[in-house]
């Protein structure tokens, strides 16, 4: 076989495509190789971090569990120095926290504390609605009962000037609206019963005044501080309510309390015609204040102090008495200086008048009627006069329509109302609101538009008396039926702490209406006649219809959109 062909192997030459190739590949070799020594510097560094940082948490833990022994020995060291001397540590309850509950943190001792007002002997509690009822009735009617007698002073002082001569009757309802701006935050600071105590120790003063004074101004003046001071116990009836009634018992005791100043607006003209008439004047006022002297009696020996932050606050003091602990308070305790304070609680009413809707709006309602009521009842003396003869012996008789409906009102009211809260009480799934106590005014307010176009058009079609009598009935059922809720809803809005300021608030209103409304009456009766000025004041009240379905439906919404700082 012939192998000349093949020769020895020998180097090959490389071309330069050859070495190029060839640079690259140990190129690429270099940097993975080069990657490899970085991926294991990288890896060895995380190693010894990560070796360093649990050598330096086990130095950390050994540093803590020396301190701790050493912070045990000091404790132990601790303890037989005091008890060598004598020292007893501080047992386990007197702990300043217990379970989460600040021990020196002062409230009810439970549900069933004696000390709290709603657990007091029912007798007691509807004492104090009785009493606050009677003073409220026996304010509003100084309003009012002096309607069919002021033509007697009018005769002896010579006043011929129509404006002043309701001025006589009117003024009365001015201190009304000053008063509560001041008398029931008082009330909310330092307590109702010392409110109650002063406010009827000046009324009987100032009554005392009004019936022998000689000179008119002097007159005017008595009768104006007279319904500031009488304003205060009406006012702060409202919060004694709160006080003592749980809420689903409040609708019967309101109902109490809010009769007594609409029936005095028919039982006092109803007494003071014939007192008046046989006695003069004079002694219409004597019978006053000896009645508000009677209550004051009554109101001394069966009220006690029923504002429950200030219970709290006596009762921490005479704990910190007891103990010797100054540490004792209360959620109630007052921020900042007494007089801080005291400004606080004074302008509060006010900043609700002004900054809740709730309050303003809802006031002006009730405002808007109760200055109806007053114009109502200061026009029928000459109403029924000039119409139907009638005299001061018997115009009381016309006072009695607004009466029976007021009664009617309060009684269903009541009973409704009470029925109402405590079905929704047992009612699991229904979630209680303070609007809940607008649903009746809704249903029952527009009968109070109702009554004065009856009453209005019943005179000036010359219908029998007994007729714009009985279309009364209906103003007075439906003003209680507006009256009533907007104060019950005012107090389970604010609570028993605002109560009373939520109140002065509407009464505030309520009396500036019912001073000045009745000075338009007897122009706007001369002018557009009975009928037509009525039904006018009637569409109003068709208007203000609308407000506590809004607020029904709307309320806790407005409510937690413009809240109020208590």
């Amino acid at each position: 076989m012939d192998n000349s062909h093949l020769s020895p192997t020998t180097p090959t030459t490389a071309t330069p495509n050859t070495r190029k190739v060839g640079s690259r590949r140990a190129s690429v070799i270099a940097r993975r190789a080069s990657s490899a020594t970085k991926r294991g510097s990288i890896a060895s560094t995380i190693y010894y971090a990560q070796d360093s940082a649990a050598a330096a948490l086990r130095a950390l833990q050994d540093s803590i569990d020396q301190a701790i022994v050493s912070i045990q020995e000091s404790v132990d060291a601790a303890e037989l120095i005091t008890a060598s001397l004598g020292i007893a540590p501080p047992p386990e309850d007197e702990k300043e926290i217990e379970d989460g509950v600040d021990k020196y943190l002062v409230d009810w001792d439970g549900p069933d504390d004696p000390e709290n007002p709603y657990n007091w002997s029912k007798g007691i509690r509807w004492a104090h609605v009785i009493v606050a009822g009677i003073t409220a009735f026996l304010s509003n009617m100084t309003a009012t009962a002096f309607a069919p007698a002021a033509g007697l002073l009018r005769k002896e002082f010579g006043i011929t000037d129509p404006t002043l001569s309701a001025l006589t009757v009117s003024i009365y309802l001015l201190g009304f609206a000053i008063g509560p701006l001041l008398i029931a935050p008082l009330s909310e600071h330092f307590g109702r019963r010392p409110i109650y105590s002063i406010c009827l120790a000046l009324t009987i003063a100032f009554l005392v005044g009004c019936s022998e004074t000689k000179e008119i101004n002097a007159f005017l003046v008595c009768r104006l501080i007279t319904g500031i001071t009488s304003s205060g116990p009406g006012t702060i009836g409202s919060g004694t309510i709160a006080d003592v009634m749980p809420k689903e018992q409040r609708g019967g005791a309101m109902a109490i309390f809010a009769i007594g100043p609409l029936l005095s607006n028919t039982i006092g003209p109803l007494v003071a015609g014939p007192v008046g008439y046989y006695l003069g004047w004079r002694w219409l006022f004597r019978i006053i204040y000896i009645s508000n002297f009677v209550n004051f009696c009554m109101a001394m020996i069966f009220m006690r102090e029923t504002f429950a932050p200030l219970l709290l606050q006596r009762k921490a003091a005479r704990l910190r008495k007891e103990t010797g602990k100054p540490d004792y308070y209360t959620k109630h305790d007052h921020k900042g200086t007494p007089l801080q304070s005291l400004f606080l609680a004074i302008s509060r009413p006010t900043k609700m008048l002004l900054f809740s809707p709730i309050v303003w709006s809802l006031s002006i309602y009730c405002a808007f009627v109760w200055g109806l009521l007053i114009l109502l009842f200061t026009s029928f003396p000459d109403v029924y006069h000039n119409n139907y003869g009638f005299h001061q012996t018997n115009i009381g008789l016309a006072y009695i329509g607004s009466g029976i409906g007021m009664t009617i009102g309060a009684v269903s009211f009541g009973i409704i109302s009470d029925k109402m809260a405590k079905k929704r009480k047992a009612d699991e799934s229904y979630s209680w609101s303070p609007e809940s106590r607008l649903e009746l005014m809704v249903w029952f307010a527009p009968i109070s538009p109702i009554g004065f176009f009856w009453y209005g058009w019943a005179v000036q079609g010359h219908a029998p008396a007994w007729v714009p009598i009985f279309g009364t009935a209906f103003i007075g059922m439906g003003a209680l039926y507006i009256v009533m809720p907007v104060q019950m809803y005012l107090v389970d809005a604010f609570g028993p702490k605002a109560a009373a300021s939520a109140i002065a608030a509407n009464t505030v209103l309520r009396s500036l209406f019912g001073c000045f409304l009745p000075l338009a009456g007897p122009s706007l009766n001369n002018n557009l006649g009975l009928g037509w000025a009525n039904t006018i004041l009637g569409g109003i009240g068709v208007i203000f219809v609308s407000l506590p379905i809004l607020f029904f439906k709307y309320g806790a919404y407005i409510r937690t959109r413009w809240p109020i700082d208590v």
